[in-house]
């Protein structure tokens, strides 16, 4: 695990499953347009979460890409699923703005909703093809951004999976931190 604390706010780098972070109180969702399920971490969270998730999605989707939605966890250990549609890389566009977005508005709704952590997968690095460094340093900008901003969130992980997008996060962050002086 790699963990820096700035502006009050813990960033945590972690190696697992998405669905088993019961020490948070939201996970984001790397959503589709309708909010169903599918593959990878969208199906994951909807067989983890069962079926009630996706009849409280129907009436919020579609969403656009950048966009935030929140729901109930049902059968997830948390209390919240925050619900992000990145982009398609090369689609979308301008796609680190839409990317940026995504964090920004999640973590803004956590906020609001007075939750103290939340846990994000890599958002559109899988088949929405964004390449996995760009995309970390997208991520890292956008919640360093916020970090002065957040009231109640002091707790943000990133749930990577496997050790080789582990170690690309955690080289992307401490460069990050390290010329911010963390």
């Amino acid at each position: 695990m790699t963990r820096y604390t700035t502006d009050g706010v813990t960033i945590e780098l972690v190696n697992g499953d998405i669905t088993r972070q019961a020490d948070v109180h939201a996970v984001v969702n790397a959503a589709n347009a309708e909010l169903r399920t599918g593959g990878g971490v969208a199906g994951a969270i909807h067989r983890a979460a069962g079926e009630a998730l996706y009849e409280e999605c129907k009436p919020l989707a579609p969403i656009r890409p950048g966009q935030a939605v929140m729901t109930a966890a049902y059968g997830l250990p948390n209390d919240r699923v925050i619900h992000c549609l990145g982009p398609v890389y090369g689609v979308d566009t301008p796609s680190h703005t839409l990317l940026a977005d995504c964090y920004r508005n999640a973590l803004r709704l956590a906020d609001e909703h007075s939750l103290g952590s939340v846990a994000f997968p890599a958002l559109s690095t899988g088949v929405f093809g964004y390449p996995k460094e760009e995309a970390a340093t997208v991520a890292f900008r956008a919640v360093l951004s916020m970090t002065p901003e957040l009231a109640t969130v002091t707790l943000i992980r990133f749930v990577l999976f496997g050790e080789s997008d582990l170690a690309l996060h955690a080289r992307v962050l401490g460069g990050m931190v390290s010329f911010r002086g963390i």
